[in-house]
C-alpha cells in the first residue's frame, strides 16, 4: 500500500460486457474507500460502458474497443489505432492502472499499453510470466473462482484493504430519472401491480434459451394470472415481438436503456433470463430470478450471489464449452417450458412468504 500513497489518478481497466462491469463494482468500491480523493477512470468496451454510469465510485469512462478483446477477429489491421491509444493514455497522466481480467484473458496487452504510456504502477493477475510489464504481478485464484472474488483478490494481494460487510455485494445506483421513466413506460403499456420480466437475449446464441420456449413460458405465466413484460435491446426486438404475440405479454424490447431496465427490474417481482446482463442487473437490485444457464460457463464463476436465484441447466459432457455457437442443439438448455413456469411460480410464492415473514 505504501507504493500507492501518492496516487491521485487511477485507471481501472475492464474491457468486457455489462455483467463484467457490474461484478467489478465491489472492487471499485474498495478502491474508492482506499483513495476517496482520487479520480477513478474506467477503461471499458462500448458494451461495458453502457452500464458504467450506474457503478458508484467511477468518475469517468474511457471507451475503447481493444484489439486483444477482438473475439471474432473482425478488427482491421491498423497499428495506428493502438498507437493512438498509447498517446491518449499518456495524455491523461495516470498514476496507476488496475487491470481486471477473467481467468481466460491476459492482463499483459493492456499493461504494455500502459507501460508505453508511462503509467508507473501497473497491477494485474496472470499465471503466465510477463517480465516487467506489470509492476505488481499477482498470482490468480483458481479458475473456477467467482468473478467478484477474482477482482477483489488483486486488491488483497497488493495490500489494498478489502473490508466491510458488503465487501462482495454487487451494487449500483439507479438515477431517479430512470425510475420515473420506468414507471411512465409501465403505465403507458397498462402494466399495473406485480409483474414478471422475461429477458430472452444474450450476447451469443449458445446462451439463448429458444425464443419459442420463452413464448411458451410467458403463455404459462399468463395462464397462471401473472403479468409478463419482455425486455431487451434493439437486437432483441424480433425476439420480444415473438414472445409477446404468442402469449399476450407486453414487449418493451428496444424501448429502454440500461438504467431504465435496472429500474424495471427493481420493481419486478421476478426475472426469467439467460446467463446475460439482465441477470447481473437483477442481482444488483435484489430481484429474484430464474436463469436458463447454459453450459458455456461455470456457475461458480458468474452466477448471481445476492438475490434469490434458481439456475436451470441440464448436465452435458461438453460443459463448460466457452463457445459462442452450440453444435449440439443446446442440449444443456433442453428444459421444458412447464418446468420453467413451475420454478418461477415456486420462487414467486417463496419470496412473497419471505416478505410477509420479514
Amino acid at each position: 500500500m505504501d507504493a500507492f500513497k501518492s496516487v491521485s489518478r487511477i485507471l481501472v481497466v475492464r474491457l468486457d460486457n455489462i455483467g463484467d462491469i457490474l461484478m467489478l463494482s465491489p472492487a471499485v468500491r474498495m478502491v474508492r474507500r482506499a483513495w476517496p480523493e482520487a479520480r477513478v477512470t474506467l477503461m471499458a468496451s462500448p458494451a461495458g460502458a453502457a452500464v458504467a454510469g450506474l457503478v458508484p465510485g467511477i468518475d469517468e469512462v474511457f471507451v475503447h474497443r481493444a484489439l486483444w478483446q477482438d473475439a471474432h477477429g473482425d478488427m482491421a489491421f491498423d497499428p495506428s489505432r493502438e498507437q493512438a491509444l498509447v498517446r491518449e493514455l499518456a495524455r491523461r497522466s495516470f498514476d496507476a492502472a488496475l487491470i481486471f481480467t477473467s481467468f481466460s484473458q491476459s492482463p499483459f496487452p493492456p499493461a504494455y499499453a500502459c507501460y508505453l504510456a508511462g503509467i508507473p504502477v501497473r497491477i494485474g493477475q496472470s499465471r503466465e510470466f510477463g517480465g516487467g510489464v506489470l509492476t505488481h504481478w499477482v498470482r490468480p485464484p483458481a479458475d473456477d473462482a467467482h468473478q467478484v472474488d477474482r477482482n477483489l483478490h488483486i486488491l488483497r494481494e497488493v495490500g489494498i484493504p478489502v473490508v466491510g460487510p458488503d465487501v462482495s455485494v454487487v451494487r449500483i445506483s439507479v438515477p431517479r430519472a430512470a425510475h420515473a421513466r420506468a414507471q411512465t413506460v409501465l403505465q403507458e403499456r397498462g402494466v399495473r401491480g406485480d409483474f414478471v420480466v422475461i429477458a430472452p437475449g444474450a450476447t451469443c446464441s449458445a446462451r439463448r434459451y429458444p425464443v419459442e420456449r420463452y413464448a411458451a413460458v410467458a403463455a404459462g405465466l399468463r395462464q397462471a394470472g401473472r403479468t409478463v413484460v419482455v425486455v431487451g435491446g434493439p437486437k432483441d426486438i424480433a425476439r420480444g415481438a415473438a414472445v409477446a404475440s404468442a402469449s399476450g405479454a407486453v414487449s418493451l424490447c428496444g424501448q429502454t436503456d440500461i438504467a431504465v431496465l435496472a429500474a424495471l427490474l427493481a420493481r419486478a417481482r421476478l426475472l426469467i433470463a439467460n446467463d446475460s446482463g439482465p441477470m447481473h442487473l437483477a442481482d444488483a437490485v435484489d430481484c429474484p430470478m430464474v436463469i436458463l444457464y447454459s453450459g458455456t460457463d461455470r456457475e461458480s464463476q458468474w452466477a448471481p450471489r445476492h438475490a434469490p436465484a434458481r439456475l436451470l441447466r441440464r448436465p452435458t459432457a461438453c460443459a463448460p464449452c466457452y463457445r459462442f455457437i452450440c453444435p449440439y442443439d443446446l442440449e444443456c438448455l433442453a428444459i421444458p417450458p412447464e418446468e420453467v413456469v413451475a420454478q418461477a411460480l415456486g420462487l414467486w410464492g417463496e419470496t412473497l412468504r419471505e416478505a410477509a415473514d420479514g
